[in-house]
């Protein structure tokens, strides 16, 4: 009898420590990505098989708008998890979200850096269009109508007085429009590569437009978030160059009342395995720890903080 008390107690010693203290865990989960075709929903897919296998938690998919949205999902508790840029995220805690006017995301936490999100724009070849510039006039999808997407590439055509002829759409949805001629352009923003823009340039005679020295200034005075970023030569079928854009960092987000023990095994499994997100989104290269402090205003989950101290990254107090 004694033996037995002894092996039992070296075995759930043995344990992993979420085994031991997740009595408080959810029995499943959702995590709140994007539209097909987008990288959130690529990337979500992939963490949430990677949770069902080692963190065996029943881990599901929510397709939504986008990062306006998923912060919204998440601060009311819908989904105890999900993906947004940063942008959103500030503007959402501040009082401004357009799904929440007036009301501050206050139940937000961040987890762990996820990529950066470079602004992205096809058109086909044989449209003759040359830049963005010539997009005013143009009929010119922006992806989901809460999305990243949508939300800034708006804002610079508005900060620049062009009329554009605005539709919204899921990103497999959009390049199935440009493909077939019922849109002049696509323009997007997701991780590289975006797979619809990837298929689309499989598919099509696919120009992709960079932005001037002139609209890089722009977007970075209508939206300071925005940073420079080039997609680099090759990203996709006939890109013979580098395409020179803006970027945000994305973050995964948890609602603050995720178990402290949860939030720790969900970023120790993304932070420490970053070969197998790699297989998941080739944007996973920036998945590091040392991204942290992309962040800036977002505070980070209590069980997120435990993680990166463990691994001597000392959170500011601002961000706990």
């Amino acid at each position: 009898m004694k033996f037995t008390a002894i092996v039992a107690a070296s075995m759930v010693a043995a344990l992993p420590a979420f085994a031991q203290d997740r009595a408080d865990w959810p029995s499943s989960m959702g995590i709140s990505t994007g539209s097909q075709g987008g990288s959130y929903f690529v990337w979500g897919s992939g963490l949430a098989s990677m949770m069902g296998e080692t963190l065996d938690m029943p881990t599901s998919v929510e397709v939504t708008g986008g990062p306006v949205q998923n912060v919204a999902l998440v601060d009311a508790g819908e989904l105890m998890m999900g993906f947004t840029t940063l942008g959103p995220a500030q503007e959402a805690m501040e009082g401004e979200s357009e799904l929440m006017p007036g009301v501050p995301a206050e139940s937000i936490r961040a987890l762990f850096p996820m990529y950066q999100t470079p602004l992205q724009a096809a058109v086909l070849t044989s449209s003759g269009i040359g830049s963005i510039d010539d997009l005013v006039g143009k009929r010119v999808n922006m992806g989901p109508a809460t999305g990243t997407s949508a939300t800034y590439w708006q804002r610079y055509f508005e900060a620049e007085g062009m009329d554009v002829n605005a539709s919204f759409a899921g990103a497999s949805d959009a390049a199935g429009q440009l493909s077939d001629g019922l849109i002049d352009a696509f323009v997007y923003a997701a991780g590289l590569p975006a797979g619809a823009f990837s298929q689309l340039a499989v598919e099509q005679d696919v120009k992709f437009l960079g932005l001037s020295e002139e609209n890089i200034a722009a977007f970075v005075e209508a939206v300071p978030t925005m940073q420079r970023f080039t997609i680099p030569a090759d990203t996709y079928e006939d890109q013979p160059e580098d395409v020179p854009t803006v970027a945000m960092w994305n973050f995964a987000i948890a609602h603050k009342d995720m178990p402290d023990s949860l939030a720790y095994e969900i970023t120790k499994l993304v932070m420490e395995n970053n070969d197998r997100m790699l297989q998941v989104h080739a944007s996973a290269v920036e998945t590091l720890p040392e991204n942290w402090d992309t962040n800036e205003y977002v505070p980070f989950h209590p069980g997120a903080v435990q993680y990166f101290e463990e691994k001597g990254i000392e959170i500011p107090e601002n961000l706990r």
